[in-house]
């Protein structure tokens, strides 16, 4: 359903180039205007996401569709060793290098530019693996989560963020007010790119959230899902074990 829904309609790219491109264009504005939009809440959303991750103690942590690195960053205050941003988008891995650098964390963090639904690396390779907001945008869900499973170590940990649509009254009718109406308008305001936040809004409306996600985790393999509903359902946490 999420893979009908892409940034730019008159385009003949497929969803993945679709996205980079997007990405690549409102790299230097996203952090930004991401907090604008969210109102901030995404940064206690991440800590929760941390605070899970931190639980079974990995080494290796891989950060798929790590943006510009925020949760990759974040991930730095559990005791893994090694955390991998990886990314489909080279603008915002070069504005995720330079917050790096500046925090000092290069020996702990390293950015990669790879396609999630092709991770570069072998079965069996990260304790602990996460995707915030970055899952709706994968070209094919059912392979992205497949990778990710493959990646996996057994017992290892996976944890999604996504935002999920409010079912309950008035939280549902609110939602569908922001996302629709004011949120692409505050896009269009400060980015350069008028297509990109009314395709953020779009893709979140299509993903399927809750139980239907549920049931593709499982069917993929994981086991042990969770689903953590976050802020009148705005959002939602998915904890998966393999």
């Amino acid at each position: 359903m999420s893979e009908k829904v892409k940034p730019y309609k008159d385009s003949n790219l497929g969803k993945k180039e679709q996205v980079a491109k997007m990405f690549d264009t409102i790299s230097k504005e996203y952090d930004g205007l991401n907090r604008v939009i969210s109102f901030g809440i995404d940064v206690k959303w991440r800590q929760k996401v941390v605070k899970i991750v931190a639980e079974s103690n990995p080494k290796t942590v891989l950060d798929i569709a790590t943006g510009t690195g925020d949760l990759a960053i974040n991930l730095a205050k559990t005791n893994a060793s090694k955390i991998i941003g990886l990314d489909i988008s080279k603008g915002m891995l070069e504005v995720g290098k330079q917050k790096i650098d500046k925090l000092r964390l290069n020996n702990k963090i390293e950015m990669v530019l790879a396609d999630s639904e092709k991770i570069p690396f072998t079965d069996n390779y990260f304790d602990a693996i996460t995707v915030a907001f970055g899952v709706r945008n994968f070209e094919n869900l059912e392979l992205g989560l497949s990778e990710i499973y493959r990646v996996l170590k057994p017992n290892g940990t996976f944890v999604v963020l996504e935002t999920s649509v409010p079912t309950k009254t008035p939280y549902k009718q609110g939602y569908n007010i922001y996302t629709k109406s004011i949120m692409p308008t505050i896009g269009k305001l400060f980015s350069k790119d008028k297509s990109a936040y009314k395709y953020l809004s779009d893709s979140a409306a299509s993903f399927p959230y809750g139980k239907a996600f549920n049931n593709i985790l499982a069917k993929i393999g994981f086991i042990d899902i969770e689903n953590r509903p976050q802020t009148f359902g705005v959002a939602s946490i998915y904890i998966g074990k393999k």
